[in-house]
């Protein structure tokens, strides 16, 4: 036992050879067992990523899986390290080592973390579109530069170099790039916006101020509109967002309102018939809800019904020729019954005696 005992304190390189022993079997511990449960982790991914389980699951079998050998080598040779006693300068050189390999394995980790977190609220949203992958990769590329500073900036502090002016000047250069691209940014922020919150999507029929069209495009700085007349309407996504948006493709169904006109000639009995033909012809066609058709008022020369119905607003369903079939269907009946429609007219009354003799002393 003494035999062991002294040769167990021998030194070498400053340190006895105990602490060569502890530090050996600490690197071969931690370089051996962590590898091994990072690969049972991964071994599970696919099962934690099928979306029934947490999402806490799902982040940690890819953080995991994006685990790096060498921040798994980098753990194990500070473990040993702190056993050993080393010279000042291999000691700044595992310190260095050490460093920057933990804060770029957790770089990456942030970069996955936001991604996954990107994802979760597009699964949930419902979002999964090209315009929306696009916003989203954009996204991630200023967040990534962002991180990846911020990280830059943090090992440089650790590693003892002064970063209060590399700081102030990546304050001033950063206000000044946002400054310049102010508007870019704003449309970028605007095409997440309308990816994430879809107050319209493509193939809606949209109104926009004085321009109506259905949504051809959404991409990262505009939307492409076709309008009604056949021409592009392109308009920035910040523009859109500031505007008072009508999404008409999103009505479950569309209401025709107009005035059917009858003539005073026409006989009271006919005049009670009217709402009741109108609303057997309405309800006759498919995709239909009748509302009312009242005598409204008593104009200058007829008698004015308001009519109103529902049309269902869907693809399969053709909201003018619906119209047109309701319309063509009112002058065939009225004319079958008697019922004449009115137009403008104006009467004028000529006495007699004056007409017979204009000239007055």
């Amino acid at each position: 036992m003494t035999a062991i005992h002294d040769l167990l304190a021998l030194h070498f390189l400053g340190n006895t050879l105990l602490d060569w022993g502890l530090a050996s079997l600490a690197f071969a511990f931690t370089f051996l067992v962590l590898p091994l449960a990072r690969g049972r982790i991964r071994a599970r991914q696919a099962a934690w990523a099928d979306g029934s389980h947490a999402p806490a699951l799902e982040l940690l079998s890819l953080l995991v899986a994006r685990t790096s050998r060498l921040l798994l080598l980098i753990v194990a040779l500070y473990l040993a390290e702190k056993i050993l006693t080393l010279p000042r300068r291999v000691d700044q050189i595992f310190n260095v080592v050490i460093i920057v390999g933990i804060w770029l394995q957790v770089g990456i980790w942030a970069t996955i973390a936001l991604r996954f977190f990107i994802q979760q609220r597009q699964r949930r949203s419902g979002v999964n579109d090209a315009a929306s992958k696009s916003s989203v990769d954009v996204l991630m590329f200023c967040a990534q530069l962002i991180i990846w500073a911020v990280l830059v900036l943090l090992a440089l502090d650790n590693l003892g170099v002064n970063i209060t002016a590399l700081v102030a000047g990546l304050g001033v250069g950063g206000i000044a790039v946002a400054l310049a691209v102010q508007t870019i940014l704003g449309d970028l922020f605007g095409s997440l916006s309308i990816a994430f919150d879809k107050p319209f999507a493509v193939g809606d029929t949209l109104r926009i101020d004085d321009y109506e069209g259905v949504v051809e495009h959404i991409g990262i700085k505009s939307t492409r509109m076709r309008s009604v007349s056949g021409e592009q309407i392109i308009l920035s996504n910040a523009d859109v967002l500031k505007s008072r948006v009508r999404n008409l493709g999103r009505m479950p169904e569309r209401r025709v309102l107009f005035k059917l006109l009858v003539t005073y000639e026409t006989e009271p009995a006919k005049v009670e018939q009217i709402s009741a033909i109108v609303q057997k012809i309405i309800t006759s066609q498919a995709h239909t809800r009748f509302v009312n058709c009242l005598l409204g008022s008593l104009g200058l020369y007829a008698l004015e019904f308001d009519v109103v119905y529902f049309v269902t607003n869907q693809p399969s369903v053709d909201h003018p020729r619906t119209v047109d079939a309701v319309n063509r269907a009112i002058v065939r009946e009225f004319a079958a019954t008697g019922i004449q429609l009115a137009y403008p007219t104006r009467r004028i009354r000529i006495d007699r005696d004056e007409a017979d003799d204009p000239v007055k002393p």
